[in-house]
């Protein structure tokens, strides 16, 4: 597979606490020039980027972020405002702990209640599979699925792990045929994307394809 059509279901990201204007810049830049899916983004940039890309790339960014244990109410405001600044994607984190206590029509509801504040925007739901069991997987791809989110994705990168080829393939397995997979944390070789692709899923979290390319281009200049 060519390396420019992996980076189409790349969603470009900084989300790093000290990320300031001129490294997300670099990565709105960046994003353009290799033709990722988006860029995503801390929510204070949401405005700022939307309006400096003007519409030549997709701005994406995060919910509840990296821990998931903020009110729904929280989540939906967060939800809304982003969207209102120019996102049009949203990546938002379940409350593990709801889920751990078996509180499923609780983690449903608020699903719901996000993808509803999106307004039509792509929703992904992060389920960071790192801190759950097999059967707590399985689960979060039925509530997914029934909840009506877009996507759903392995992992926040914030956390124990990222993704993992294993956690893709229970994914397509058991995440209703309507709802698309994001593999996102650790992803660091483009042989590695590609597996992950084969297995199942649509898009890619990651910064470290776009570093090989430019990477790639800094060595062929000189």
């Amino acid at each position: 597979m060519e390396k420019k059509d992996i980076l189409k279901i790349v969603d470009h990201t900084l989300l790093a606490q000290t990320a300031g204007w001129t490294e997300i810049r670099q990565i709105l830049d960046d994003g353009i020039k290799y033709g990722t899916a988006s860029a995503c983004i801390p929510a204070a940039y949401v405005k700022q980027a939307a309006d400096y890309v003007a519409g030549r790339l997709p701005i994406c960014t995060v919910i509840g972020f990296p821990n998931g244990y903020s009110t729904t109410a929280v989540k939906v405001f967060e939800t809304k405002d982003a969207v209102a600044n120019g996102a049009q994607e949203i990546d938002m984190v379940i409350n593990i702990g709801y889920l751990k206590d078996r509180r499923y029509q609780e983690v449903e509801d608020e699903i719901r209640q996000v993808r509803e504040a999106c307004a039509g925007k792509i929703l992904k739901v992060i389920i960071e599979t790192c801190l759950l069991t097999e059967e707590e997987k399985m689960k979060m791809c039925e509530i997914v699925t029934k909840a009506g989110a877009e996507y759903i994705k392995t992992s926040t990168g914030f956390s124990t792990a990222g993704a993992t080829f294993a956690d893709v393939k229970l994914m397509r397995a058991h995440v209703g045929k309507e709802v698309k997979i994001k593999a996102a944390g650790g992803i660091s070789s483009f042989e590695d994307a590609e597996e992950f692709m084969r297995l199942g899923a649509d898009r890619l979290g990651t910064s470290r394809l776009v570093k090989i390319m430019k990477n790639a281009d800094s060595s062929s200049s000189l």
